[in-house]
């Protein structure tokens, strides 16, 4: 599996679906889609790939293709952006979530989806973000050394 396209994720009705090139024929790419749901492991579809079991040949087609599956089968909606404050840096995604003022984050590698957030309150998105983004250049720099 090629890296997932955090850049072309589409938040719907409290899913949000992140496409990736699943492969190639022809010359042409063929894209599948993986899920991640608000409710978490709540949801049925939380962190599954392609449940539509049907692939794309673009991301805009396979991100309609996932929004007819979710339309049909979800086992729950969410009206509203649950995944609106979300963020690429070094191809990972960060979703930060505001609860009682303070202030947390999801972190999802580039080729997976494991949440591999430290458990950690902020006072300010600012501030989460200025922390992530430390220790992703620290990474970054580290692993370019090699």
């Amino acid at each position: 599996m090629s890296r997932l396209l955090y850049e072309s994720s589409v938040s719907y009705k409290g899913y949000l679906i992140i496409p990736f090139v699943f492969g190639k024929a022809d010359n042409y790419e063929i894209y599948s889609y993986k899920l991640l749901s608000a409710m978490g492991q709540k949801s049925q579809f939380h962190k599954a790939e392609n449940p539509a079991e049907i692939y794309g040949s673009s991301p805009s087609n396979i991100i309609d293709i996932a929004k007819e599956h979710i339309d049909k089968y979800a086992d729950f909606v969410i009206e509203g952006d649950n995944f609106k404050s979300r963020y690429i840096y070094h191809n990972n995604l960060i979703v930060v979530f505001q609860e009682n003022g303070k202030y947390f984050y999801d972190h999802y590698p580039p080729e997976l989806l494991n949440n591999i957030a430290a458990p950690k309150l902020f006072k300010s998105e600012y501030e989460c973000l200025n922390w992530i983004k430390q220790g992703l250049d620290k990474r970054h720099t580290w692993q370019r050394a090699k």
